[in-house]
């Protein structure tokens, strides 16, 4: 997915290895499975030739009609603020990363993983705990805004412009957003959620405040492009440290 993957796992004391590691190789593969399918940039994935109508969707493996449908319901409920057509292409990219690192999780859980942290690229899917995860201050190189603490699952996702440079687009306009958001980050409980409400709050710039309070079990926090900062009502429950 042309990112970084890393795993952080803990076991029980009378855990058994083998199975954990088994579950770790699998996992792997999967990630490397959704790549295929999925990738805009490889012309043989089946989005790729679905797009170009040389695939039917029932011609697609079955994963594929579970995540157009998840990008489907997050555009239903953003008003289309989240939205795999881009200029007429397929691109669900905003929220398959999302999903597999999820799905990954899940595959660890089952077998036999205590405790869970995979990082795919910023974007982190917790499972049991603790863990603290650190919100990079996209103003400050190195530095952090806030520190998410969590003992249950949590998917943390954040978008916005240091890292990869602007690659968010209004779908409304066709064109980068204007509001200015330097950093969006959104909780939910699964990052497949997580991932794609954050690309969408960070379209809509300050307006998302509003949309994400309305949402269940999710929560964010922004940092504007004057470094001034903004969140919803319930993120701080899942905070300690936060930038004054």
């Amino acid at each position: 997915m042309g990112t970084v993957f890393s795993f952080d796992m803990r076991m029980a004391a009378d855990g058994d290895g083998d199975r954990l590691r088994a579950g770790l190789v699998a996992a792997v593969a999967g990630l490397h499975r959704v790549d295929e399918l999925f990738s805009t940039f490889r012309r043989d994935s089946q989005v790729s030739l679905l797009a170009r109508g040389k695939l039917t969707l029932g011609d697609c493996a079955p994963v594929v009609s579970e995540v157009l449908w998840e990008c489907e319901e997050e555009e239903r409920l953003s008003d289309g603020w989240f939205t795999v057509r881009h200029s007429g292409s397929l691109d669900p990219t905003g929220l398959v990363k999302g999903w597999a690192v999820e799905r990954a999780v899940r595959m660890l859980a089952s077998s036999g993983a205590e405790a869970v942290c995979l990082n795919g690229g910023g974007d982190i899917q917790l499972y049991g705990g603790p863990w603290r995860v650190g919100i990079a201050d996209p103003l400050v190189r190195g530095g952090l805004v806030a520190v998410v603490e969590a003992d249950r699952t949590l998917g943390i996702a954040t978008s916005g412009p240091a890292e990869r440079g602007c690659h968010i687009i209004d779908p409304h306009t066709g064109v980068p957003p204007t509001e200015g958001l330097a950093s969006m980050t959104v909780v939910c409980p699964g990052l497949t959620q997580a991932d794609a409400r954050a690309t969408a709050a960070y379209a809509m710039g300050r307006p998302a405040r509003e949309w994400l309070e309305g949402l269940p079990d999710t929560e964010g926090f922004a940092v504007t492009q004057d470094g001034s900062t903004w969140q919803t009502s319930g993120f701080a429950r899942h905070t300690v440290g936060l930038r004054a």
